[in-house]
């Protein structure tokens, strides 16, 4: 069974930065396809950011340029670098994985991720 714990979230201003992390209990996180996803109350879950095992990443645009997403393979440890945070950034943050590689356009199917955590919020003011 895969469990993921995210931690990380808080409250920032406007422009500041948080980094989340999602530690994973899996022998080797590099077999999954890896994401991080957002939703606020009354709205579908959004994906925000993805790591495949190659190492490839994908953004929503939304947050292409102020967002990294990068994991530790050592640690098995996702992480999610969120830089010039703006009001709209704030949700619930979940990460989230699945065995095997990314399929094509896979930040817009978060049902296909079949583990997710418990979430972490991040608010921005």
């Amino acid at each position: 069974q895969v469990q993921l714990v995210e931690s990380g979230g808080g409250s920032v201003q406007v422009g500041g930065s948080l980094r989340l992390s999602c530690v994973a209990s899996v022998d080797t996180i590099g077999r999954y396809c890896m994401g991080w996803f957002r939703q606020i109350p009354d709205k579908e879950r959004e994906g925000v950011a993805g790591i495949e095992s190659d190492g490839s990443t994908s953004y929503a645009d939304s947050v292409k340029g102020r967002f990294t997403v990068s994991q530790d393979s050592a640690k098995n440890i996702l992480y999610l670098q969120m830089n010039s945070l703006k009001p709209e950034d704030t949700a619930m943050y979940y990460c989230a994985a699945v065995g095997g590689g990314c399929t094509d356009g896979y930040l817009a199917k978060w049902p296909a991720f079949g583990y997710w955590g418990q979430g972490t919020q991040v608010t921005v003011s």
